[in-house]
């Protein structure tokens, strides 16, 4: 199997590089364009067999996947750059969830998919978010959920909840990290603990709690229990804590929600005004 990636930037580069390091693919499976073709090459340096194209139509040409790792408001140009090179059978996958399978079906003969992928997949887990066109049928999508699960944990999802479900997959890393990052600052500012072992104490808590709520079988409620005894100091902080961010997760996700619409909202703009204007 060879796969095409358009897009080295931060999660391009990332699916790469894991997929090598998991044995799912080899450098020489791989060929890569980018806007910027140093970038391609720099990485395509690091890793003997890996090919960096010039052209995003010499990425595509011979692959069997072509993984689309680009901004929303470049997909028009990259999707042009491909067309004319595409045969029915190759697999195209946008990471992007602003651009939907409609768009990239409109535009492309050959099959479409959408994954949504997340930095957990650096260290081969979390979840990787698939959405299929019409024209996969259960044997490409099986194709591209076995590559996909060197790294991560395939789950197929409807499109109309790709950005709720990005803000949980995605998206969460970062929110996490960041009341991780507020928890240890206050833990350094309140007490003048060491940063760095405050740190090391608090992300192994992480990891900890994330096995009860997956290996454990424990539901985010029952952890709570069992760690907060009734009139005890746990069960006085998360009442301080659920008062003071009511509402503070709703908030969140209209803001995500707003930003996708905005984006949607040109991507749409991109691909439908291109055919009206060619009518």
């Amino acid at each position: 199997m060879n796969v095409g990636f358009i897009g080295t930037g931060t999660m391009g580069s990332l699916l790469i590089e894991a997929l090598i390091a998991s044995g799912a693919l080899s450098p020489a499976q791989i060929a890569v364009s980018n806007r910027t073709f140093a970038k391609a090459k720099a990485l395509a340096d690091r890793y003997t067999g890996m090919r960096a194209e010039y052209t995003n139509a010499n990425a595509a040409w011979g692959s069997d996947i072509i993984f689309l790792c680009i901004k929303p408001l470049e997909f028009k140009k990259a999707v042009d750059d491909i067309k004319s090179v595409l045969r029915p059978n190759q697999i195209v996958v946008s990471i992007t969830s602003p651009v939907l399978i409609s768009h990239l079906e409109g535009e492309l003969d050959c099959k479409i998919a959408k994954v949504i992928p997340s930095i957990t997949n650096h260290v081969w887990s979390g979840a990787s978010l698939c959405i299929y066109g019409q024209t996969m049928d259960e044997t490409d999508k099986e194709q591209l959920e076995n590559l996909l699960s060197h790294i991560s944990q395939p789950l197929r999802i409807d499109e109309s909840y790709t950005r709720v479900v990005s803000d949980l997959s995605s998206c969460g890393p970062a929110f996490i990290s960041f009341l991780l990052e507020q928890f240890v600052d206050a833990a350094v500012e309140e007490t003048g603990i060491g940063r760095d072992e405050a740190l090391r104490v608090a992300s192994a808590m992480l990891l900890g709690t994330g096995l009860l709520l997956t290996d454990g079988g424990m539901t985010p409620s029952e952890v709570q229990e069992r760690v907060a005894v009734p009139g005890g100091i746990t069960a006085k902080a998360l009442s301080m804590l659920r008062r003071e961010t009511d509402g503070v997760f709703n908030q969140l996700i209209r803001t995500t929600h707003a930003k996708y619409q905005e984006d949607l909202a040109k991507v749409s703009s991109a691909f439908i005004g291109e055919e009206v204007n060619g009518q």
